[in-house]
């Protein structure tokens, strides 16, 4: 008479942990087949049976179903290996980050993997290693402002309290400058590089064919785009007002118009303007905040979408260029969900030590 396999069973706290973990679409994989295996067994499966629908061996299923009858849940998870012994300590992690620490040797602007190699003695392969364990990247670089500004709290509540403003009677418009713009003339085309990819092309000379700006307005609650292009020499304190009367006219009606704008001189002194525009009212961003200005982020969509790898004949074919461009963008423009990222360690230490600890 063949010998009758041992019963599984389970409390239904168990089933409910196992019934989750043989469904999960985030843990390991292993984990779910592992519980797939014993929920079979406590259904009474065969071995025949599991090994037919799961693809496994019979010797696979005695192992988990073992496990689970001796250990319950916790059998199943891998038991600790000993593994291959380290062959670098804390001694060589510490010597890598103090020198991350200290300056390049002369004439080299930033350490890499070689550079480390070369002054450590260690293996450039552990060293990388270290770098990615660590999270370290010595090649990406952010940059960011600090502003010293006393009023930074106060001015930066004013700003994001406006762009999260639900006031039906006000409007908000976020408003600044893209100065000299170049108007180049180039080739561009495409090309097949030497790995047979066809690639966009750009000749490497360039003529110059004059500059221009742009007074650019932001509507926050549409991100909608008003624009209006000048010579570079109209951009003084005399061309933002006369932007701001032809803004006036364009904007829906509002009982208040709220302005964003930074800390530039053509901005400022404006009180006599201000005097006849009884309900416009402005704001200005912390001194070196002016990323806090909305409109920042559509003049990278700008230069990324319209101006880049572009030719244009002169500055008229310029300005004519942009401003199809706008009117092209705001039919479909939505507001932009503002955010700004912060850098934990922002007064920068040159010890990443501080960070790996």
């Amino acid at each position: 008479m063949p010998r009758q396999s041992k019963p599984v069973t389970c409390s239904e706290a168990d089933r409910v942990v196992l019934s989750r973990m043989a469904s999960s679409r985030k843990g390991q994989a292993c984990m779910g087949l592992r519980a797939k295996i014993v929920l079979q067994c406590i259904e009474g499966r065969t071995y025949a049976e599991i090994q037919q629908g799961l693809g496994v061996s019979a010797m696979t299923v005695t192992k988990w179903k073992s496990r689970f009858l001796d250990k319950g849940i916790e059998g199943l998870c891998d038991m600790p290996r000993a593994g291959r012994p380290a062959v670098h300590g804390l001694k060589f992690k510490k010597e890598v980050l103090e020198k991350l620490g200290q300056e390049p040797p002369e004439g080299h602007g930033q350490w890499d993997g070689a550079l480390l190699e070369q002054e450590t003695g260690y293996s450039k392969y552990a060293i990388w290693r270290l770098l990615r364990k660590n999270r370290i990247s010595l090649a990406r670089k952010r940059t960011w402002c600090i502003s010293t500004d006393p009023e930074f709290a106060a001015k930066a509540a004013d700003i994001v309290g406006l762009y999260l403003s639900k006031d039906e009677k006000g409007l908000v418009v976020c408003i600044d400058e893209k100065p000299n713009i170049q108007a180049l003339k180039r080739r561009a085309g495409y090309a097949v590089s030497s790995d047979k990819k066809l690639i966009r092309g750009i000749e490497s000379t360039y003529r110059r064919n004059g500059t221009a700006s742009l007074f650019a307005a932001l509507e926050v609650s549409t991100g909608r785009i008003r624009g209006k292009m000048a010579d570079p020499s109209h951009k003084t304190g005399k061309g933002f007002p006369e932007f701001m009367d032809d803004l006036l006219k364009e904007l829906p009606k509002a009982e208040e118009f709220h302005v964003i704008l930074d800390n530039h001189s053509i901005h400022k002194n404006l009180g006599a303007w201000l005097e006849q525009h009884k309900n416009v009212f402005f704001h200005y961003t912390p001194t070196s905040a002016s990323w806090m200005g909305m409109v920042e982020v559509w003049f990278g969509i700008l230069s990324r979408k319209s101006l880049r790898g572009k030719s244009f004949a002169g500055t008229e074919d310029l300005c004519r260029h942009i401003e199809e461009y706008i009117k092209a963008y705001s039919p479909a423009a939505k507001p932009f969900t503002w955010r700004k990222r912060e850098a934990r360690g922002a007064q920068l230490s040159n010890n990443a030590m501080d960070f790996c600890n």
